[in-house]
């Protein structure tokens, strides 16, 4: 896809990788609409962003039916037609199962999963008239390897993934392509619990600039998919083929003190942790 003089939409766009998404993309001369709940937020990312194109801020939260069709009615009626949809905006919620809430399972599947399907489906008119066209679900390495402490937003990521693979079959024909990125975590990851895990669980942390680069590159060239590179790759790979691998070296992380120290602070039992992780490489 040629970039320049394209019309994108970003969710999520007022911090972190959004924000370098909207960036990234102004440099390489697309027309953005930022949407993101907090208006200021927003507004600190157009400040950010080359104003050769007339860029808008769209406050909302794309949970809410009603924001979504008013994103589609105000595309329709200024763009016309719709090049680029970036489904970036997502939460994360870090911690043992038995402590996570009614309340937090439905905000993480609403937020990460239901949204975004909702938003391609009210945007997909548009995206026909722009077509060839391309809608670029922004996952996580969580999406392919189910780290225990992340079993809710695990569960959100592979279900993005998901409907990223199926709608990418079912789109094809129409000219409307499907990018998942499937980035690492970011220095803006900016959750206590989540600071707390990335030392004693071996994560890499990278710079949401770099993911943005790496993200636009990929719908230059079309990609299905962009992930990491790094251990991580390879052990996306490793999770496919020899999963019992996977939960061997997961097993050995989650005997890290630092991890214990955090379970407990959860009132989480490391025991049950670890026997619930060993039976879960025979079933």
């Amino acid at each position: 896809m040629q970039l320049k003089g394209k019309l994108a939409v970003i969710t999520g766009a007022g911090s972190g990788i959004g924000r370098q998404l909207a960036v990234e993309a102004a440099r390489r001369g697309l027309t953005v609409a930022l949407i993101g709940r907090r208006a200021d937020a927003l507004h600190g990312t157009l400040e950010m962003m080359d104003q050769q194109r007339n860029h808008v801020a769209l406050p909302g939260d794309i949970t809410d039916p009603e924001i979504r069709i008013a994103l589609k009615n105000y595309i329709a009626h200024w763009w016309g037609r719709l090049d680029v949809l970036v489904n970036n905006a997502g939460v994360l919620a870090v911690g043992p199962l038995a402590s996570t809430s009614d309340a937090e399972l439905e905000r993480l599947m609403k937020t990460n999963v239901i949204a975004p399907a909702a938003l391609i489906r009210e945007l997909l008119p548009l995206l026909h008239r722009g077509a060839p066209s391309r809608v670029v679900n922004i996952g996580s390495m969580f999406g392919d390897i189910a780290y225990p402490l992340f079993g809710a937003y695990s569960a959100s990521k592979f279900g993005l993934r998901g409907l990223s693979i199926a709608l990418r079959r079912e789109f094809k024909e129409f000219g409307v392509g499907i990018t998942y990125a499937a980035p690492r975590a970011t220095k803006t990851d900016a959750s206590s619990n989540f600071a707390r895990l990335i030392d004693p669980l071996r994560m890499r942390v990278d710079d949401p600039a770099k993911v943005a680069r790496d993200i636009w590159a990929a719908v230059a060239r079309d990609a299905d998919s962009v992930y990491a590179k790094g251990p991580e790759r390879l052990f996306v790979l490793v999770q496919r083929l020899f999963p019992q691998l996977v939960d061997r070296s997961l097993e050995a992380q989650m005997a890290d003190t630092r991890v214990r120290a955090f379970l407990m602070s959860q009132n989480a039992s490391p025991t049950t942790l670890e026997v619930g992780l060993r039976s879960s490489g025979s079933t």
